[in-house]
């Protein structure tokens, strides 16, 4: 059942074109999309047809070309470069395909690093290093670096990175997409409980099985928003 939380993050009429040797290319045309608090959205459709550039303008890695983006009740489409690194380190949780550890930290220096950017003390940085990995499972490993660890366990430690900052939003480019299908659904199972336990989450999947996880899910076309389905699971 869908979340009846506030609207944490509104696009209207939102557009991205890319300009290259005088040829327009529009990745995103005219997007109206509403995420409540509490809400799991995932994202789908081809190869090409604007998710990945969908969820980098959400978090705050691109700039629509025309359209507004509220979030949390803030306008934050014209934000300069200083204040939009701001809001990502505070308000939105990153979990990527190829997991983007640091190969020289260890698990808990590479889940502490994002909270040395907002003047954190010692303390509160251990204890939301300590609480995210618990919560992921990997606390056993926090002395280890990622080379020593399976992919499966790099991606908890990337949720765990997510989570340490306690963001408004988690955003999942393709979680799964370097993992083996036991691994995959691991993840993907760790991404439902953190919903159960109140996360707002946006994925973005090709995979249909795990778009299915999400309790709606946004089909794109060709930069377009063409279906929105609800699950029934």
């Amino acid at each position: 059942m869908a979340s009846n939380g506030r609207p944490l993050i509104t696009l209207e009429n939102v557009t991205k074109i890319f300009y290259t040797d005088e040829v327009e290319t529009h990745a995103l045309s005219g997007i109206h999309l509403e995420i409540r608090e509490g809400e799991y959205v995932s994202m789908a459709g081809p190869s090409g047809c604007g998710k990945s550039t969908l969820l980098s303008i959400i978090g705050l890695l691109d700039t629509p070309t025309d359209g507004t983006y509220v979030l949390n009740s803030k306008p934050v489409q014209s934000l300069d470069f200083a204040d939009r690194a701001r809001i990502r380190n505070q308000e939105i949780g990153f979990i990527f395909q190829s997991f983007n550890l640091i190969g020289d930290l260890t698990v808990y220096e590479n889940v502490e690093l994002p909270l040395t950017y907002r003047k954190m003390g010692a303390a509160e940085r251990k204890e939301r290093v300590h609480g995210a990995l618990e919560k992921v499972g990997m606390s056993h490993r926090m002395r280890h670096y990622p080379s020593q660890l399976s992919g499966g366990q790099q991606q908890r430690v990337a949720v765990a990175r997510a989570l340490a900052g306690k963001p408004s939003i988690l955003l999942a480019d393709e979680p799964t997409g370097n993992l083996d299908s036991r691994n995959g659904e691991a993840v993907m199972e760790l991404l439902q409980q953190l919903h159960r336990e109140g996360a707002t989450i946006c994925m973005v999947t090709h995979d249909e099985r795990f778009a299915r996880h999400a309790e709606r899910t946004i089909h794109l076309f060709d930069g377009k928003v063409v279906e929105e389905s609800v699950s029934v699971a």
